[in-house]
């Protein structure tokens, strides 16, 4: 599914982000099963963030929309154990990056790497903020809650507006969401990429154990 210039300004108009129209069409998703790990390991049109080792044994990809329940609930209850057991004792590489499933997860997703501005450890930290806020950014004004997280991160009103209306940055977003579309053949978030092997939905910590253990031995 394509959505027009047409029905994604009257998206914005609806969900509170008119004043911030002038992006491009944002493509949305297909169907299931990835190509190689050498797909999934190398980033498109923006850089990965990622934290952990780059050098180790086992990657983990995370594909991702703001907006999604399942992610924040990934979020909130599986990610820290992971972070704790693996990410934090240099054993596994993990990495998000963005498949927002409508306007405003696109809004959510330009506005965490403006305020991160390259550094992977702000960017989950604002990740993780969104997530954790979620019901307030996505069901009340959006415009206005992601205008007081930016603020409240840092950047002037200037500079969210300025970051909510880059055209450049929501094509590279939406670049990297039509590769995963169509290269990865991700449809659905959260889905998840173990050393290339694709795991859809909010799976448990023991699932990530029983998959990352074998291949640390290896």
């Amino acid at each position: 599914m394509i959505i027009t210039r047409r029905a994604f300004t009257a998206a914005l108009s609806l969900t509170g982000l008119a004043a911030l129209a002038g992006f491009s069409p944002l493509r949305l998703i297909s169907d299931a099963f990835a190509q190689s790990a050498a797909d999934v390991a190398k980033p498109q049109s923006l850089p990965d963030m990622g934290l952990g080792p780059a050098d180790a044994a086992v990657t983990i990809v995370e594909y991702a929309s703001m907006t999604c329940p399942h992610c924040a609930a990934f979020n909130a209850t599986v990610f820290p154990k992971l972070k704790a057991e693996y990410i934090d004792t240099g054993k596994i590489r993990y990495i998000f990056r963005e498949f927002p499933l409508d306007i405003k997860a696109a809004a959510g997703s330009m506005l965490t790497r403006c305020i991160a501005n390259g550094d992977a450890q702000k960017y989950f930290a604002v990740t993780d903020m969104l997530f954790r806020s979620q019901n307030d950014w996505v069901v009340k004004n959006t415009t206005e809650t992601l205008t007081r997280i930016g603020k409240q991160a840092g950047l002037s009103q200037q500079q969210v507006e300025a970051c909510l209306k880059d055209q450049a940055l929501l094509d590279k977003i939406a670049a990297d969401q039509k590769y995963a579309s169509d290269v990865l053949k991700v449809d659905s978030t959260p889905t998840f990429f173990i050393n290339g092997e694709k795991i859809k939905g909010e799976s448990s910590i023991e699932e990530f154990q029983k998959r990352i253990n074998p291949l640390l031995k290896s």
